[in-house]
């Protein structure tokens, strides 16, 4: 049984203008390896996850998640409904 890891490394790593091939040298990593990860394909190791964290300088609980990420705006919605 496979557990999907859910993550925001593309968003994060959109938002401050960096490639894959610049976040997987930051990492030390294949630029595949990045890709592999923002697709779900590959769930990072605890010490790659703890070097993202650190990298984006966000809590780890930020960057993955075993529940879906609600969408962005999803909340604001919600309120307006209301």
């Amino acid at each position: 049984m496979s557990e999907v890891i859910y993550n925001r490394i593309a968003m994060l790593r959109a938002e401050r203008g960096i490639s894959r091939r610049e976040l997987a040298e930051a990492l030390g990593v294949h630029y595949q390896t990045v890709g592999y990860l923002e697709r779900g394909e590959f769930s990072p190791s605890l010490h790659l996850a703890l070097r993202l964290s650190r990298y984006f300088e966000v809590p780890v609980e930020v960057l993955f998640s075993i529940d879906p990420f609600p969408r962005l705006g999803a909340s604001s919605d919600a309120q307006r409904s209301a």
